[in-house]
């Protein structure tokens, strides 16, 4: 069984006109290089996008478009995860999300199974599984790290660690790697190979500097990822680590509660990842306050050249975390313009292009820094 995922519109006579989303990202605009060309007037050039989260779900991202995007009719600033059978407004077009499912048919033993001339190859395989099972083990592992730093001195105060793999017959980058990990439900055992080489590589070389690390939302709640971070502690206790917790693995208040006092007894933080990419969860950072919280890219992405409506919005979430305890941090920080806004709406942490590009981690220096 397979799934796919699809736009849905009406036309003037009444018809259903369908729009495959064959390949991500998908690009929705007036353009003639967008995937879903759309000749309406109140349609931006670049509208907006469609990506794939690290989850697995479908990731809305508005192009700071002149005329907005909605999602079931509710202003979207930044980005959101879809689900299927939401309604999206660009500008004044209309669509459906939709998801389709495929049966695969099961043969017997004694049939013939005929493909018609030049249909499409499936890919329900994956050529290079025992390649990948290799990577899970160790081989060909890699990473690379990004620098946080302070919103006010400018000084680097922390790394994140970005898994990548240097296995000649795999990608390198992470999401076509866990796209492989879906494929084989072995999303939790990829996440958790990139974080033991994380502490294994860089954690001795970091001297002083926070290190954020990702959990697959499959792998939050489970015992066994804890059991390791507690193992990783009593190995390096002298590390400043923090998790950052995936906004599509929060489900439920109680979850991340517990999350919390669990994390806390073994003697690490954690941060909220992609806060404001889904639905800003603001009941469950109320009940359990993380340590940082990171602003989606799509919410942060160009602030300085966004509405004031869009400022305002982001202004006030970042209030809202400061009076929580948290630490607000901006992801997608590109220009000095970009840093000097977000100072301004009072975020703590910058992290993007502008802080600095991502470092192979056999390049990372061996410097000591303040932790955060």
């Amino acid at each position: 069984m397979s799934t796919a995922w699809f736009l849905e519109s009406v036309s003037a006579d009444g018809s259903r006109i369908t729009y495959n989303i064959s390949q991500l990202p998908f690009r929705i605009g007036r353009d003639l290089d967008n995937d879903l060309v759309a000749t309406v007037r109140d349609l931006s050039r670049h509208h907006a996008v469609l990506t794939e989260d690290l989850s697995g779900r479908l990731k809305l991202t508005d192009l700071d478009s002149t005329n907005g995007t909605s999602v079931n009719r509710q202003r979207l600033e930044g980005s959101c995860l879809l689900q299927e059978n939401d309604i999206l407004h660009f500008g004044g077009a209309e669509f459906r999300v939709g998801l389709r499912t495929v049966t695969l048919p099961s043969f017997d033993q004694s049939m013939t199974m005929l493909a018609p001339p030049g249909s499409m190859l499936s890919e329900h395989f994956f050529v290079h599984e025992s390649e990948f099972h290799e990577l899970l083990a160790g081989q060909g592992l890699s990473g690379a790290v990004q620098a946080i730093a302070d919103a006010a001195s400018g000084m680097v105060v922390a790394y994140e660690f970005l898994g990548r793999a240097r296995h000649p017959q795999l990608p390198s980058a992470p999401m076509p790697l866990f796209r492989i990990a879906r494929s084989l439900s072995q999303e939790a055992e990829l996440s958790e190979a990139f974080r033991g080489f994380a502490l294994a590589v860089l954690a001795p070389r970091l001297n002083g500097f926070t290190l954020f690390a990702n959990v697959h939302p499959k792998e939050t709640f489970d015992a066994a990822f804890l059991a390791a971070l507690r193992q990783a502690r009593q190995r390096l206790p002298g590390l400043d680590l923090v998790i950052e917790v995936h906004e599509s693995a929060v489900t439920e208040v109680r979850q991340l509660v517990e999350l919390a006092a669990r994390l806390q007894d073994i003697g690490v933080r954690f941060a909220y990842d992609d806060f404001g990419a889904g639905q800003a969860r603001l009941n469950e950072l109320g009940e359990a306050p993380a340590h940082f919280v990171k602003f989606d890219i799509g919410l942060v992405r160009n602030i300085h050249l966004a509405s004031e409506r869009k400022r305002r919005v982001v202004a006030d979430l970042v209030k809202l975390v400061l009076d929580l305890g948290s630490v607000p941090l901006a992801e997608g920080i590109e220009c000095a313009e970009a840093a000097a806004t977000c100072r301004e709406m009072g975020f703590r942490l910058l992290q993007g292009f502008h802080v600095g590009r991502p470092i192979a981690a056999d390049d990372l220096p061996s410097v000591s820094a303040p932790t955060v």
